[in-house]
């Protein structure tokens, strides 16, 4: 691996040991429109803030995607979604949970479903907007670090977000103050030291220029435990859904367009709207079949689960207590 460049030494910083030392840092990988570069202090993998200066969150998605979202089978979303539930109810099977960049509100849903009192924010108008006005949620349009911190939660979750926030030890810190003694924080984010991500190298699907931050379990370990947090438990995670979409989608493009171009590359051509109207052709069958398919899910998901094959991991990290 090579030194920083310059360019992309300016500002640089490890948001997981607080590393500034721009000779402190090796460039891992270096692609076209982005680069990953590695605290060699702490190992955290993260791209530079000078090419993170380039995006923006706050309109990800659009109408298109709405109402692509809007044709899908809510059922099976919610089927998916309570497996998550399964993982939390083995520390926490009840109270106020607080899920932070809520998204299109399936997993809120779920939890509503379960027993949970539930609330949520989301930045990004579309999903916010669906969130009230389709699914009749509790959900606020407001940045997070903005949030009202008298609020308290027994439970906070983030499902693919931390990997998003360029200033995730801050973002961190809010979280443990909006957290009862004794509560919990659950997310989910993709594992630079999976299996797949040490195969596919700088080919790997879930590398890209919205991703600013690549935890493994060290590093994710010990950026909670800086911020509040003692990380209880950690499991491979395998999204079905996300592997319909993002891999299987993009290798029958491929095959279509006779393309030699990289999955990756594939990927980045694929429209939301077109992802997820790709998904919901799965969700279109009648009922029966829709529950053989969330049975097997299932127990493909857990298997692989057990197995520790998986490109995401899922934390619980209880809040430490500060006397």
């Amino acid at each position: 691996m090579a030194s920083v460049p310059a360019f992309m030494a300016d500002d640089i910083y490890c948001c997981v040991c607080g590393n500034k030392n721009p000779s402190e840092f090796t460039l891992k990988y270096e692609k076209e429109n982005f680069a990953v570069v590695v605290c060699n202090t702490c190992t955290h993998h993260f791209i530079p803030s000078y090419y993170r200066k380039k995006i923006e969150y706050t309109q990800y998605k659009n109408a298109d995607v709405t109402a692509a979202v809007r044709a899908g089978n809510n059922w099976v979303k919610i089927q998916r979604h309570k497996l998550r539930f399964k993982f939390i109810q083995k520390f926490k099977k009840g109270g106020k949970l607080f899920d932070l960049g809520a998204g299109w509100g399936h997993f809120m849903l779920a939890g509503k479903e379960l027993g949970y009192e539930v609330y949520g924010v989301e930045i990004s108008e579309q999903p916010y907007l669906y969130c009230v006005n389709d699914l009749k949620l509790p959900v606020d349009h407001i940045n997070f670090f903005d949030m009202d911190e008298s609020k308290k939660f027994d439970i906070i979750t983030m499902w693919d977000v931390l990997e998003h926030i360029d200033k995730a030890d801050e973002f961190l810190a809010k979280c443990a103050k909006l957290t009862l003694p004794g509560g919990y924080l659950f997310l989910q984010v993709p594992q630079i030291d999976s299996y797949f991500a040490k195969r596919h190298k700088d080919d790997w699907k879930m590398m890209g220029l919205d991703h600013v931050n690549y935890f493994g379990k060290e590093t994710i370990t010990r950026i909670l435990a800086n911020n509040g947090y003692e990380v209880v438990a950690i499991k491979s995670s395998f999204e079905i859904k996300l592997f319909i979409m993002y891999t299987v989608l993009p290798l029958l493009t491929k095959l279509k367009r006779k393309s030699k171009e990289s999955l990756r590359e594939a990927n980045t051509k694929i429209t939301a709207g077109e992802r997820q109207q790709y998904f919901n052709k799965f969700t279109k069958r009648p009922m029966w079949q829709l529950k053989l398919f969330v049975f097997i899910h299932n127990i493909i998901y857990n298997t692989l689960s057990a197995l520790h094959i998986g490109e995401e991991m899922m934390v619980a990290a209880k809040k430490i207590d500060s006397k």
